[in-house]
């Protein structure tokens, strides 16, 4: 069983940083891609970033050159450092994985974490 434990939310106030952190846990062999969706209220689950295999990344076009997303592949670890904050920017932010291998023919195609919420505001 693989599981993904975020952590890293919590209250900022606009234009400040918060840095999100989600680490993969179980039998792992390698992963395909890991990255951040949110879903705001009353708003449909979005995706923030996504790291993929070979070391490409993918930005929403609303956070590109506020948020910046990382990976440590030796520790499934995927990061997000989230700069210049906006109210807008206030969800729960979901971590991701697409391609969990367990073994070279075991592979799950997509796990979630629980969420962490980030609510940005004075």
């Amino acid at each position: 069983q693989v599981q993904l434990v975020e952590s890293g939310g919590g209250l900022v106030q606009p234009g400040g940083s918060l840095r999100l952190s989600c680490a993969a846990s179980g039998s792992i062999r390698s992963i395909n891609a890991m990255g951040w969706y949110r879903e705001a209220p009353g708003k449909e689950r979005e995706l923030v970033a996504a790291s993929l295999s070979g070391g490409s990344t993918n930005y929403a076009d609303s956070v590109k050159g506020r948020f910046t997303i990382s990976r440590d592949y030796a520790k499934n670890t995927v990061y997000l450092q989230m700069n210049s904050l906006k109210p807008e920017d206030t969800a729960v932010y979901y971590c991701n994985a697409d391609g969990v291998w367990a073994s070279s023919w075991q592979v799950i195609p997509r796990v979630w974490g629980q969420g962490t919420q980030v609510t940005v505001s004075s």
